[in-house]
């Protein structure tokens, strides 16, 4: 079985593993408090370019996205991200269990543009009837998105400037961050991620960490008692420094974006043998994730052979699937999967 499906399939990176062996005998203070995660956390400042950066590790995706999002919103708010958002499509209401309204917004290929957000809370605004209505306080986008699209660097400046000018707090999902900063030709780094968002996440779990992600608050921002109420939430790793070690070392030699650029280049591999072949691609994406429309027959004939993700079906009856490069994806699983098809 060849393993398409997802970019988090796969175990940890060798030197992460080494430095969990290496830590056998050593006593670390708990919750995040050790000398791991504070190296790890000043690695990842100086990599943002954020000197006053407030970094945070937490275990998984979902969990860091429902925190952050309940822990700055008051209780009248919801989050306003786009229809095909993660957390409104996949994250099995966990922002409605908190007991907060995701608010939908077009998606423009899995993106979330200025002028929406501007007429969403002028709408807001605008209504008579707005103390019955859900108030939109904060902006929810992912980069790279869903679909494995990136916003350019000036669509993340306008994107802060129209969120600045309503107080909407700007959070970046960035599940999938490496593969976005190592995508060729995009123009956003950590620093200009760092200076367009209020806070934003760096995946490991989808890119050489064994589980994790490293938070960032950028502005001072931190929420009030946030060890406590992440404690509330379930949330709080005793163990918290097998995350800072990961982030550690994933943040050692540029690890984390030689990974993520390994993940691409697979990825692009694929995409130019599949053009070549004349399939058909559902949405240009520049990541490791590659979506192609599929047949019947092309459906059986991975069927048993290749794992990959179901994204959507289409009006004509052809399925939308995912093929999704990792860290991990060795040139002979590529070109074993383009055998097959």
């Amino acid at each position: 079985m060849l393993y398409f499906a997802s970019d988090y399939m796969e175990s940890g990176h060798e030197r992460i593993f080494r430095r969990f062996l290496e830590t056998r005998g050593e006593h670390m203070t708990a919750y995040g408090s050790d000398r791991y995660c504070e190296s790890a956390a000043e690695k990842i400042r100086a990599a943002c370019e954020c000197p006053e950066a407030e970094v945070r590790f937490l275990a998984g995706g979902t969990q860091t996205n429902q925190i952050v999002i309940d822990l700055t919103l008051k209780p009248w708010q919801g989050v306003a991200a786009a229809q095909t958002g993660h957390v409104n499509t996949h994250e099995a209401g966990a922002i409605e269990w908190s007991g907060h309204k995701v608010i939908t917004l077009p998606g423009h290929d899995g993106k979330v543009a200025a002028a929406d957000v501007r007429a969403l809370m002028e709408q807001w605004r605008g209504d008579g009837s707005r103390e019955h209505i859900v108030e939109p306080g904060m902006l929810y986008i992912s980069h790279p998105t869903e679909y494995g699209t990136l916003y350019t660097r000036a669509e993340l400046e306008a994107l802060s400037a129209v969120c600045g000018e309503y107080s909407l707090p700007l959070y970046v999902d960035g599940a999938r961050l490496g593969s976005g900063l190592a995508a060729e030709g995009t123009d956003v780094t950590l620093p200009v991620l760092a200076r367009c968002a209020d806070a934003f996440y760096i995946g490991g779990t989808k890119c050489g960490a064994l589980f994790g992600e490293a938070l960032v608050f950028t502005k001072k921002n931190l929420p009030e008692r946030f060890l406590t109420r992440i404690k509330q939430h379930g949330a709080l790793l005793a163990k918290g420094w097998s995350v800072g070690l990961q982030f550690d070392e994933l943040f050692t030699d540029g690890l984390y974006f030689e990974l993520g650029r390994h993940a691409v280049d697979m990825a692009m591999r694929l995409r130019r043998a599949l053009e070549a072949k004349g399939f058909e691609l559902f949405i240009d994406s520049p990541t490791n994730q590659q979506f192609i429309i599929a047949d019947d027959a092309l459906l059986e004939r991975l069927d048993g052979k290749v794992a990959y993700s179901f994204w959507e079906k289409l009006s004509d009856g052809r399925t939308v699937i995912r093929l999704a490069a990792s860290w991990a994806t060795e040139t002979q699983d590529v070109d074993a999967l383009l055998a097959i098809l």
